[in-house]
């Protein structure tokens, strides 16, 4: 009994660090063409997913299947989680490939030998992986704790190696049997030739699993809109989605009347009007009716695993069968990518914004094979003899027993941090100034490659800013990194938030961060005829009692000028609509008295934070009906490829009668204390600072008086 519990254990965490590996090789790759906006070639790296392929060949199947070479593999999977510990990106890059073809291999293999027992637990082993894996990344905010800090790399990398010894161990002798007979596994199941479409299934089913249940907080961001009516909050009702899909594979362990079972579970209709319904309800419907079809498309999708997985391991070729799932996967990552970062990469202006056609696919190749194949929980796939049946019964008991503990843990992860937000919220206190600030912080990766929410938290908590934008901030992409730096940002500093445009709108991100309560705000795409979609947000803050608008964008780039144009005539009439009151932060890549920036300015009826600021390019603060106080810029010090720039401004108590300051200072000891800027980043400095660190520089920080 024990050592069975131990097996649905271990294989379970190793099943984690399998999906550890594969959400981490795509957002590592991507780094590199995120720096130079142009394919580099190490997207070839890519090619670690079909390590597979070579086990079509008889010798490297039988060398994979010699117990050393496995157990070699195993550690080497295992030990590669150790890249986050890497020097560098490039060698991190390395390792993490070399881990993921180990994962695969080791997969491949063990999926397909044994007795039936084993590979049971094994693939369960793996559906219960991805459960753990959400479970960790809501107590992490949605981040893999594996790939968050270096103390919970190393506690994850030591429980690999003792799961995978175990393993190792347990399996040695069983496997001796096994060696050299490459169909043995695969005679004992019921077994069929169609290895191309359950591949292709399979590996759809995968990379769905991957780009909308990456993280608990994903379906929200696929359904979320402006404030008031914002859509379910990830927090709490992310536990809805997981949920969804701890329910999808119970449903697969329910004994159902042939009349039940043939009419509703497996049926055309079931397939149509749930998989299919469910999936364009998520596409095209929004708030809370996309929220609750993406729940529903989680428990479809969580029901079909055990069925598909065990017609894909019934395939009479391993190594064709997991090659082909491996090169759907890829090639619907890629058309993921494609879909969104269409104006640099080739062929791109064929696929924008074609996730409909993307998921339509997946969900065409899941039916297929799904309606064509046997019709039988997992289990039955195998021909169980009637001495391993008590112990079927019991690994089944075992697997129920984890898949509720680890849903267990993951709710109380929700609850708890729910909680703690609700505190910090509604902490800013009454006052008549502010500031606000603007930041391209590039997804959260640091120059170095690595995720850095941590130093951009901090940087963020030193600048004081009451209200925060942040550009390219949609990392809910499974190229990106599949988590949410709005929530994790909101929750640590205790700011109330606003996603942007939803992750299914193909922008890059847009988020407001404000201490003070966002009373409405509305989601814009601006127009954007040849180049990537540009987002928007227009909102109205409450400073205690005081109503302030807000007007955010990111243009395009530089070489769409039809774009840019566009682009500003829309947010000039988002500016002259707004109060009388307003504050816009964008991101315009114009110069100073340009065309864009005219626009913004005579149109907008709005003026600039320092017109004499002639060194600017993209980050820009404008305002109309507050008075100016400060204005700074700050050096990203490699935290980001982008500085910050950061104003002060005071709202009048008389709207029609006030006057603004017109006299610029650069010693701050002539203004009041109150309105400094933080000393923690030095004092005014000319031209740039290459220092590592951040600093004033720019000929700021200024004052007005």
């Amino acid at each position: 009994m024990f050592p069975l519990w131990k097996a649905v254990l271990s294989e379970s965490f190793l099943g984690y660090i399998s999906w550890c590996l594969y959400h981490a090789l795509p957002p590592m790759i991507y780094y590199f063409p995120l720096q130079t906006l142009a394919l580099t070639g190490l997207e070839v790296f890519a090619v670690a997913f079909f390590s597979p392929i070579f086990l079509i060949i008889g010798p490297f199947w039988r060398l994979a299947n010699n117990k050393y070479i496995l157990a070699l593999l195993r550690l080497t999977m295992v030990g590669n989680l150790a890249s986050y510990q890497a020097p560098n990106a490039s060698i991190r890059l390395f390792i993490l490939a070399a881990g993921v073809s180990s994962s695969l291999l080791v997969q491949t293999v063990t999926w397909w030998s044994g007795n039936s027992l084993q590979r049971f637990v094994r693939i369960w082993g793996f559906m219960l992986g991805k459960i753990m894996l959400l479970a960790l990344r809501i107590w992490y905010t949605s981040l893999n704790p594996v790939w968050s800090s270096q103390a919970a790399n190393t506690v994850i990398l030591t429980i690999g190696f003792i799961a995978a010894v175990e393993r190792i161990y347990s399996d040695g002798d069983r496997r001796k049997q096994e060696a050299n007979k490459t169909g043995n596994a695969v005679r004992e199941t019921v077994s069929h030739p169609h290895w191309l479409l359950s591949g292709i299934a399979f590996g759809s089913l995968m990379f769905v699993t991957l780009w909308i249940f990456g993280e608990v907080s994903l379906i929200s961001r696929w359904a979320v809109s402006g404030h008031p009516h914002t859509g379910p909050d990830p927090n709490p009702y992310g536990g809805t989605v997981l949920l969804g899909l701890a329910h999808g594979l119970m449903l697969s362990f329910w004994s159902w009347s042939s009349i039940i079972y043939l009419t509703v579970t497996y049926s055309i209709l079931f397939y149509s009007f749930t998989g299919l319904a469910s999936s364009a309800g998520l596409l095209y419907l929004h708030t809370w009716s996309a929220a609750i079809a993406g729940n529903i498309l989680a428990v479809f999708t969580m029901c079909v695993w055990p069925q598909l997985a065990g017609r894909f391991v019934s395939c009479l070729h391993p190594g064709k069968a997991m090659s082909t799932a491996m090169f759907a996967y890829v090639l619907e990552l890629f058309f993921c990518v494609w879909c969104t970062a269409y104006k640099f990469v080739p062929g791109g202006i064929y696929f924008r914004e074609s996730s409909h056609l993307l998921l339509g696919f997946i969900m065409l190749c899941i039916g297929v094979d799904f309606l064509t194949g046997p019709k039988k929980e997992l289990s039955s796939i195998f021909e169980v003899k009637s001495n391993q049946k008590p112990l079927f019964r019991k690994s089944k008991n075992y697997i129920k027993l984890l898949l509720w503990l680890f849903v267990g843990v993951g709710l109380l992860g929700l609850g708890l941090r729910y909680k703690t937000y609700q505190k910090k919220l509604g902490q800013g206190v009454p006052k008549r100034d502010f500031s606000a600030m603007i930041w391209p912080f590039r997804f959260a990766y640091d120059n170095e490659g690595w995720s850095n929410l941590e130093g951009s938290a901090n940087l963020l908590n030193q600048t004081g800013a009451d209200f925060i934008t942040i550009i390219e901030s949609d990392a809910s992409k499974p190229f990106i990194g599949n988590n949410d730096p709005t929530m994790w940002l909101g929750e640590r500093l205790g700011f109330y938030t606003d996603f942007g445009p939803s992750t299914r709108d193909h922008t890059w991100g847009i988020m407001a961060l404000s201490r003070y309560p966002i009373v409405k705000s509305t989601h814009h795409l601006l127009p954007s005829p040849e180049g990537e979609i540009a987002p928007a947000i227009s909102m109205t803050v409450n400073f205690t009692g005081k109503l302030v608008d807000f007007v955010v964008a990111h243009f395009g780039n530089e070489e769409e000028d039809l774009d840019r144009k566009l682009q500003a005539i829309v947010v000039s009439n988002l500016l002259k609509s707004s109060s009388k009151q307003v504050v816009f932060l964008g991101y315009i890549t114009s110069a100073p008295g340009s065309r864009d920036y005219t626009e913004l300015i005579e149109n907008g009826n709005v003026q600039d934070i320092d017109s004499t600021d002639h060194d600017r390019w993209c980050s820009y603060i404008m305002y109309r009906g507050v008075i100016r106080l400060g204005y700074a810029r700050i050096s990203h010090a490699g935290l980001s490829d982008s500085e910050v720039q950061m104003a002060k401004f005071r709202i009048p108590d008389h709207l029609d009668s006030y006057v603004d300051n017109d006299r610029t200072v650069t010693d701050p000891s002539q203004v009041p204390e109150d309105i400094h800027f933080n000393p923690r980043f030095g004092s005014y400095k000319d031209g740039h600072n290459y220092e590592h660190i951040h600093h004033f520089h720019m000929s700021t920080p200024k004052y007005f008086k």
